[in-house]
């Protein structure tokens, strides 16, 4: 790649150590030029904001001055919101942290020689088959790779079925943030997905994990966070606009909301990562849940967590955001394994974190009372005291799993108040070997054409649930070299979970991710990622589709 290592902010948001040729005047503006193309996505925001604007400015007029006899008020009419470039934010591999005694922002240090990397990013077509234009860049706007060229024309869809293409890439080894962008075609967002994976064989990293290239966004929330002794958390914002970000962060643990002074007024600067120690803020928290708020430019959110006991490594992940608060939160991909031997192993101490669990955060001060269900293979399992549990407003508290059977999963868990939830799977089952943890985060349902990345290499599942009614789930693989298959139909009955090994081919070409969509009653799905004989797991929930042509009403009189 030709991106340099991680570069480093301080508190005053100024950017560390850059290429000396962007010292002259030219290159700075071939800096700018470059990390313009990833401003599409707030662009897009901005022009539906002047049209609401305008019309607004309308009616208002109109309202406050008495309409002369002979005046009308024109038809309502829809205008078109110029569609911005869909845009992802892939964290860098996860290394290790040192020097954070004395300051909150982490320095880190080389990873292990067995830790191997990957970016897998894939984009799709529009119906006429078309592929936009897509690259992967650095932070601060520098090519790394294209996907696809930009296309010289634009053909309009046929009446006849779709005609779907893609363009894939994979990239090894990362070395520091990128970027993956793609443009839009017809005044609609194209659809891309891209993923970071990381793997590690020994050190204190040791394990597998992969997170999600994200959106851009002003509000996060991040579960699943542990700064307890001999585990490591440490939040890492990048910013890939060409606007300051000023970051607040609202912490939540058990015993409530923590007051952290240095939680507050975190500048990221353009083209820069930010890295925060968030054991410098809230330590000795086991049940960590983090609040990301932005003021300025939109960032990208991952917290790099690990755990050490002792000298055994206890696995490595990336947390990453899901949805929001919500009355009901859907979390797919709980895969539990050897359910005797892992609640054996979470009884020793220093252990309780070893075992599969819901998490759950109120963020207001109402309690809530939630009720989780339980949806595997073979209908509802039934959880202690009726899956029901309090949660104290403004707390976090975690509900264990770890006397379910093995099996594939899908949690459900519904309220009369607002809550944000993610769920935590657990690999290996002996005290004195290396184990493994993912999180699972709170999804929204599966709609049409969802793109999914895939690894290039390991074990890869699709966990697929129906928690009520009847769903059809369909996926269709999409090969190295832009072909799209034959898509295969599960039909699913309320109340269940289905988990599907993915083949590494299609024919005699390398699958390079999926194409996924569901109809009938409410559908979720996750992507489980594994290694074979070893205790290495990582979940990636699946990405929103790309958004259809948008349009505002705009009232215009006189």
């Amino acid at each position: 790649m030709s991106e340099d290592p991680k570069k480093q902010v301080d508190d005053n948001g100024k950017r560390g150590s850059a290429k000396d040729a962007r010292n002259s005047a030219k290159d700075a503006r071939s800096s700018k030029s470059a990390r313009s193309s990833n401003k599409g996505i707030i662009t897009g925001v901005l022009s539906a904001a002047v049209i609401l604007a305008a019309g607004g400015g309308a009616v208002a007029a109109t309202s406050m001055v008495p309409a002369p006899s002979g005046g009308s008020a024109m038809d309502i009419r829809q205008a078109d919101v110029p569609a911005g470039r869909s845009l992802g934010v892939c964290p860098e591999p996860a290394r290790l942290v040192t020097g954070t005694e004395v300051d909150t922002d982490a320095e880190f240090s080389p990873v292990s020689t067995t830790a191997t990397s990957a970016l897998n990013a894939l984009v799709l077509s529009n119906p006429a088959g078309t592929i936009p234009g897509s690259k992967v860049t650095s932070l601060a706007g520098d090519t790394v790779a294209e996907i696809a060229k930009t296309p010289t024309s634009t053909p309009s869809p046929s009446s006849g079925p779709p005609v779907l293409a893609a363009a894939a890439a994979s990239i090894s080894p990362v070395t520091a943030p990128t970027v993956v962008g793609a443009d839009p075609i017809g005044n609609e967002q194209a659809s891309v997905a891209a993923n970071l994976s990381y793997s590690a064989k020994d050190g204190d990293l040791r394990g597998l994990a992969a997170a999600p290239c994200q959106k851009p966004g002003n509000d996060a929330w991040l579960l699943g966070s542990d700064t307890a002794l001999g585990r490591t958390a440490v939040l890492n914002l990048s910013n890939a606009s060409e606007t300051p970000a000023t970051v607040n962060l609202d912490l939540f643990g058990a015993q409530g909301q923590i007051q952290a002074p240095g939680a507050r007024g975190l500048l990221v600067a353009p083209g820069t990562t930010r890295s925060v120690n968030l054991a410098g803020l809230a330590p000795g928290e086991s049940q960590l849940a983090v609040h990301v708020r932005s003021s300025g430019g939109p960032v990208a959110g991952t917290i790099q967590q690990s755990v050490l006991r002792g000298l055994v490594p206890g696995g490595v992940e990336f947390l990453s955001s899901g949805s929001g608060p919500s009355n009901l939160q859907v979390m797919a991909g709980v895969d539990i394994q050897d359910a005797a031997a892992i609640k054996a192993l979470g009884s020793k101490a220093g252990f309780t974190d070893a075992v599969p669990a819901l998490q759950i955060a109120v963020p207001g001060s109402t309690d809530a009372v939630v009720q989780v269900r339980l949806y595997g293979a073979n209908g509802e399992r039934q959880l202690p005291n009726g899956g029901v549990v309090t949660v104290k407003g403004g707390t976090v508290a975690t509900l264990d799993l770890d006397g379910v059977p093995a099996g594939s999963y899908t949690v459900s868990a519904s309220s009369d108040v607002a809550f944000v939830a993610s769920t935590r799977i657990a690999r290996g089952a002996k005290a004195e070997e290396p184990t493994d943890f993912a999180w699972s985060p709170s999804s929204a349902r599966l709609g049409s054409q969802h793109v999914v990345a895939v690894p290039r290499d390991g074990q890869s599942f699709f966990s697929f649930g129906v928690p009520e009614g009847r769903a059809t789930v369909s996926y269709a693989p999409v090969t190295a070299d832009g072909k799209v298959g034959k898509s295969v139909d599960v039909d699913m009955s309320g109340g269940t979970t289905s988990l599907i090994e993915l083949p590494a081919k299609s024919g005699q070409a390398v699958v390079a991710g999926y194409v996924v969509s569901a109809s009938g009653d409410p559908a979720y799905g996750a992507l489980i990622l594994g290694r074979q004989d070893r205790a290495d797991v990582s979940v990636l929930g699946i990405q929103d589709a790309a958004a259809g042509l948008e349009k505002v009403p705009v009232t215009v009189g006189y």
